[in-house]
């Protein structure tokens, strides 16, 4: 098992798919500053993906860079959280998952910048600085959705509804992980569970938004078991580099 080659796919999966679902908003957004703020926080995600995927690659040894892991793997090769997969929903969905991935990013960024591998650490510093105002921006828009409207508020705890089940994969540690941790190269998810939950319980409490009673977490992504939306969204991001192979941008 070559642990910090799958625990940079991870790393790098979890971005790019996100980012992918985030510049579904281009020109859709309520208002012309949020359209300019999410296509920013996804061009934020896809270039971290981009170096992450990149020493990906490296790290391999068999010749494919950063474009050939993003564009030409299939579904089952994908190691995303399932949380990142979904569509988009609405605003109020989109919103809520920032929230919970963006809290959940910053604290692995802030761990991995102490990553025994530089250029891990060099990414995870940059990173840091951006998922900051991820976090910011996503708490700042919970609170508006949730002290709001009471359709905002509906829609708000909705979406807390829907996909608090998916939230916990975020957090599964498997030998991956482990070992990854051991060597100092990676970090151990299930040690930013308690902060995230802090964090992200302090937020929804002064939205007035409840946290579902769930006794099952939806999970399978780490290891290449998706949902059907995966396949549809990479349809729709592999199809230039899928159609013109070799080509380079």
């Amino acid at each position: 098992m070559n642990a910090p080659f799958e625990y940079l796919l991870r790393l790098g999966d979890d971005r790019i798919i996100l980012g992918h679902r985030l510049s579904e908003w281009c020109g859709h957004a309520p208002i012309l500053e949020e359209d300019i703020a999410l296509a920013n926080i996804a061009l934020d995600l896809i270039g971290q993906a981009s170096l992450l995927l990149g020493l990906a690659g490296k790290i391999e040894g068999q010749g494919r860079d950063g474009d050939a892991l993003a564009y030409l793997r299939d579904a089952v090769e994908f190691r995303n959280a399932l949380l990142l997969e979904l569509p988009k929903g609405d605003f109020a969905v989109t919103i809520v998952r920032q929230l919970f991935f963006s809290v959940f990013a910053l604290l692995q960024a802030e761990a991995l910048e102490r990553s025994s591998d530089q250029e891990l650490a060099g990414i995870a510093a940059k990173a840091v600085k951006e998922f900051r105002y991820h976090v910011r921006h996503s708490a700042d828009w919970v609170l508006k959705l949730g002290g709001g409207t009471t359709e905002s508020q509906n829609r708000a705890q909705r979406a807390v509804d829907d996909l608090w089940r998916y939230t916990g994969e975020l957090f599964l540690a498997d030998d991956v992980d482990r070992a990854a941790a051991a060597s100092g190269f990676g970090v151990d998810p299930s040690t930013l569970e308690n902060a995230w939950s802090e964090t992200v319980r302090d937020v929804l409490a002064r939205a007035g938004l409840t946290i579902p009673d769930v006794s099952y977490m939806q999970r399978g992504g780490r290891t290449g078991r998706h949902t059907e939306h995966l396949g549809h969204l990479l349809g729709e991001m592999q199809i230039l580099a899928r159609s013109h192979p070799g080509a380079s941008w």
